[in-house]
């Protein structure tokens, strides 16, 4: 498995809006679960949120009511929309898969350790910077 592209990082202005991109899935039935992380400085992994292929979509409370997770299987792509930035949105992104039915099953919660047991194959991560 080649890993995931996470693009749209960058730079944006508190209030404003983003939206990332996660592309390299390669081949996807029905038995998979796709996650959304960040990591900032001196802070622990945050998940945000997942989705598994049975559409089932898990946001983290700190992220809810801000952040959307999609998946569109037109053009294999995952991504993550969050809206009203704040500077404390600054981080690296990252995306990540877990394939097969076990993944599947695991993709219960946002808690990050145990989501990330369910993903096997991630992308290097897109940086967001927000400014104030």
């Amino acid at each position: 498995q080649v890993p995931l592209l996470e693009t749209g990082g960058g730079s944006g202005q508190a209030g404003g809006s983003l939206r990332l991109s996660c592309a390299n899935f390669g081949y996807l039935d029905r038995s998979y679960c796709m996650g959304w992380f960040r990591h900032a400085p001196g802070k622990q992994r945050e998940a945000l949120a997942s989705i598994d292929g049975a559409g089932i979509i898990i946001v983290a409370d700190s992220v809810a009511g801000r952040v959307t997770i999609s998946y569109d299987n037109a053009t294999n792509t995952l991504r993550l929309q969050m809206d009203t930035l704040t500077p404390e949105d600054t981080a690296k992104y990252y995306c990540a898969v877990g394939f097969g039915v076990e993944s599947l099953l695991r993709c219960t919660t946002v808690t990050p350790d145990i989501l990330a047991e369910a993903l096997n194959t991630w992308g290097q991560g897109t940086l967001v910077t927000v400014s104030s």
